[in-house]
């Protein structure tokens, strides 16, 4: 048990391949409570994996259809049960985000006695004992779910600044993993079957690492005694997992690769990736973290200040930090005319902080909105989980509890220890099509 000043942290390996990860804590008047089955990114099995528990969370053998699982959760004082779809780094992570009151909180009375463990049961109910039809999963729900997974894959282009993003991966991540989205690809998803889903979900069950993680007051042997009674028809595994992100330390060609569309766009995209270089062999996290929000991860970074307020070249101009494969995105909006300038000041600004021109001002804002966010999320039992599930995903273990006294220690040199091998690998750019008039989107 590790303990700190807001909450106490119970880990365990309930069995080969499964373990529970506890955070107690009392500020909350809600718990939460998430299942991660966690598998290798690909391409073969995106799709899949991300149809599965919107298709399971339709209904279960004792809850066959949406009604009745409401009408389960309402009982239970409104417990709300979600699919989780999450990709970190170059692994797939799929489950289920329960979320109950507090016991606390909960009228003093026989009828509403262990609204955690019926929460928790009825999570395993739906994960272990999926609504069947002829010994497959329900052909209506695939099909139904599946045009919903379709949907959310082309309304990706709706977003321009996302599909500017998810644009720049593909093709600079083209040979990895990391190029997968993690709803998959639409021609994938076409070709699922509720035969096919059901295989699927067989072998998963069976095959991937599961995390389950609890934010909330309740005892951690409570909450390890419910877990247990809930999921105990969970097949056994192979208690050896290889799952992690393979990392590239420099881009594959010398000069930066270059990619572009073209759409019915007023406003171009321009996407920047990079490869963080060396710093990943032995990743120093907290000084990652900052080097982020200083060049373009907040309101006081270099890209927001210079490149937008500043010199004008943006409509906006922003970074992104992937910690688990070591890629640094910028994403910014800018007027076709402006490429080049755009491009060469968000390199400038790059290579100003591997200079070392970094004032005062800049390295204090953003270690002040770093340590502002983490100690936003740890005021959530949602973002406390999200910290903790990160921790154990990231290839060095760090404690999340201690992460902004951990910022608040990052000198300048280790800013620009992480800042100096960084590399650009690609650049894309969304471009209009310049017969029409449109009116483009603010973001």
């Amino acid at each position: 048990m590790e303990s700190c000043n807001l909450h106490t942290v119970y880990k365990k390996e309930l069995k080969p391949g499964v373990s529970l990860t506890c955070i107690n804590t009392g500020k909350f008047k809600s718990g939460c409570i998430t299942v991660n089955l966690m598998c290798e990114l690909s391409c073969e099995t995106a799709a899949a994996n991300a149809l599965l528990p919107r298709v399971l969370r339709r209904g279960s053998v004792n809850l066959p259809d949406m009604e009745n699982i409401s009408a389960a959760l309402d009982d239970l004082y409104g417990v709300r049960i979600e699919p989780v779809i999450r990709k970190k780094g170059e692994i797939h992570c799929i489950g289920f985000y329960a979320d109950f009151p507090d016991d606390r909180y909960i009228p003093d009375d026989p009828d509403s006695e262990n609204v955690l463990e019926k929460a928790i049961c009825i999570v395993g109910d739906i994960l272990l004992s999926p609504f069947l039809q002829n010994g497959n999963l329900s052909n209506e729900y695939t099909e139904s779910e599946k045009s919903n997974l379709i949907d959310d894959i082309k309304a990706a282009i709706n977003d321009k600044r996302g599909y500017a993003i998810d644009r720049l991966l593909e093709e600079m991540c083209r040979d990895e993993a990391f190029g997968i989205s993690k709803l998959g690809s639409e021609s994938e998803a076409l070709a699922i079957s509720c035969e096919s889903l059901t295989d699927h979900y067989h072998k998963i069950i069976k095959n991937s690492q599961i995390e389950f993680f609890y934010c909330g007051s309740a005892d951690p042997l409570r909450i390890e005694k419910a877990v247990l009674k809930a999921f105990k028809e969970l097949p056994e595994r192979n208690s050896t997992y290889q799952l992690g992100t393979k990392i590239i330390y420099v881009p594959p060609t010398d000069a930066p690769r270059h990619f572009s569309d073209k759409l019915d766009v007023s406003q171009g995209k321009l996407t920047v990736g990079f490869r963080m270089g060396d710093t990943m062999k032995n990743p120093d996290y907290p000084a990652l973290m900052l080097f982020n929000a200083l060049y373009g991860g907040c309101v006081s970074s270099k890209l927001f200040l210079n490149v937008r307020e500043r010199l004008s070249l943006c409509y906006y101009a922003s970074s992104m930090l992937d910690k688990h494969k070591g890629v640094l995105l910028v994403s910014s909006g800018v007027d076709f005319s402006k490429f080049a300038e755009a491009l060469g000041e968000i390199l400038k600004q790059l290579d100003d902080i591997k200079n070392g021109s970094i004032s005062e001002w800049e390295f204090t804002s953003a270690k002040r909105s770093i340590i502002t966010s983490v100690k936003s999320a740890l005021d959530r039992p949602g973002g406390l989980e999200e910290l903790y599930f990160d921790s154990v995903i990231s290839a060095v273990r760090y404690d999340p509890a201690q992460l902004s006294d951990m910022v608040e220690n990052v000198t300048k040199e280790r800013v620009i220890n992480v800042a100096s091998g960084i590399k650009t690998d690609s650049i894309y750019f969304l471009s209009g099509i310049e017969s029409k008039e449109v009116t483009d989107e603010a973001d």
